[in-house]
């Protein structure tokens, strides 16, 4: 995997994004955390269904490009899996056995690392093996690590008003945002997210996956502040920086 860096250190939080809305997030004192791993996905780098070890799977809502390979990397690597209680009785029932359910609005830490839940505006019932079953709702995450770095992953959204309260009680230095439209916001909401959020580092997500997510990074720019433009990190699934 490609590694690049804003800021390296001891203390620097690692982000490696596997394409669509999958990240590896590795903290300091070890811990992975892996969001939304949908690791085959088209734009996914070969080896990453290979990562030997994980702590934590976030996963935002139950559609398939979402929920991905949770029960395989799961079952191999005893990873705790935590989600929306709806989801959690699908994972229960797949055999995942370190699967979590919680809520919206709720604050759980493991193994260190605190997990708050928050809203999110979309769809969330389970296709996966060719029916639908009901997923509660779609939702999105804020990671602290030890060392106070915050990241929201806001799963897939539109834009919402609320999102200035994820600011005001969890001050996130990176957000993770959808922005290639159709299914999700695009980038012209994403931006008017960031100018909710005022985060120190922006990415953007669920983009270049299918033809009809046709978001791009430089169309969120292009409606973003000057000052606030420089914050956008451009990546290559498969790519590793560091941000502390």
């Amino acid at each position: 995997m490609k590694r690049s860096s804003t800021t390296s250190s001891k203390h620097s939080i690692k982000v490696t994004w596997f394409g669509h809305s999958a990240f590896l997030l590795e903290s300091p004192d070890g811990k992975a955390v892996l969001i939304d791993p949908w690791l085959d996905n088209p734009k996914a780098p070969p080896e990453a269904k290979d990562i030997p070890n994980v702590d934590l799977i976030l996963v935002s809502h139950g559609h398939s490009d979402h929920v991905g390979n949770t029960v395989e990397i799961a079952k191999r690597t005893n990873a705790k899996v935590v989600c929306i209680y709806e989801l959690y009785l699908y994972f229960q029932s797949q055999g995942v056995t370190t699967a979590q359910g919680m809520n919206k609005g709720s604050t759980v830490e493991i193994d260190g690392v605190k997990l708050t839940m928050v809203d999110a505006r979309h769809s969330s019932d389970i296709d996966i093996g060719g029916s639908v079953v009901p997923g509660g709702e779609a939702a999105g995450f804020v990671v602290e690590f030890a060392n106070g770095f915050s990241i929201y992953h806001a799963g897939d959204t539109a834009v919402f008003g609320d999102m200035k309260l994820i600011q005001q009680l969890y001050k996130p230095k990176l957000v993770l945002l959808p922005i290639g439209g159709f299914y999700t916001m695009g980038p012209r909401e994403a931006a008017l997210a960031c100018k909710l959020l005022h985060p120190q580092h922006i990415m953007g997500m669920h983009y270049g996956t299918f033809p009809v997510l046709t978001g791009t990074l430089s169309e969120l720019k292009k409606y973003l502040p000057a000052a606030m433009k420089r914050k956008v990190i451009e990546m290559a699934p498969g790519e590793v920086i560091s941000l502390g």
